[in-house]
């Protein structure tokens, strides 16, 4: 998935996962750490792939859910008063993964998700590695990357409807007030 993709899935998800709770709509400091949740695999993984070249690809570490598993189990215990950004960023975390694994199991590419079981299961190649230039060079705004900018856009409907949560406390760090309200 592209990042907007990510970002969309994660707050569709956070969102409703909110409202089946009966609770209100996610607090600015929730969303800017599911933002990062949703963010987080590819921020790890990419660089080290690409440019460090410590990683056997862009979908290896970060994103093989024994990882997640262990840094979401260490936020629990770290931030331990802070559930509403813990569940946040778990919730990001974790659609980052459902999002990448969701096509190749729609098509039956059982393969290609070996990435969520990395190192125990052997890396996926991909066509596209080795920057985030050449990945953006593969841009077809009639495949999956448009498809997930409609998404997107449906979803900022929501985002809006929510009364634009994270954008607060964005323009509050931006001025250098870090204290939500």
């Amino acid at each position: 998935m592209w990042p907007w993709g990510h970002l969309a899935l994660g707050y569709l998800g956070y969102s409703l996962l909110l409202r089946s709770a009966g609770r209100t709509p996610p607090t600015d400091r929730a969303v800017v750490w599911l933002a990062v949740g949703t963010q987080f695999p590819d921020l790890v993984d990419k660089p080290l792939a690409w440019y460090v070249g410590v990683l056997p690809t862009g979908r290896t570490l970060a994103h093989s859910a024994l990882t997640a598993t262990v840094v979401i189990a260490a936020l629990w215990v770290v931030l331990d008063t802070h559930r509403t950004v813990t569940t946040a960023f778990s919730v990001g975390y974790v659609s980052h993964l459902f999002g990448d694994a969701l096509r190749p199991a729609l098509a039956g590419n059982y393969q290609s998700l070996a990435f969520l079981a990395w190192p125990v299961l052997p890396p996926v190649r991909y066509e596209t590695e080795g920057s985030l230039f050449a990945k953006f060079a593969t841009i077809d705004l009639t495949s999956a990357a448009g498809s997930e900018l409609v998404f997107a856009l449906v979803v900022l409907g929501l985002w809006y409807a929510d009364g634009t949560p994270g954008l607060g406390l964005v323009k509050r760090l931006v001025r250098g007030r870090w204290r939500e309200r």
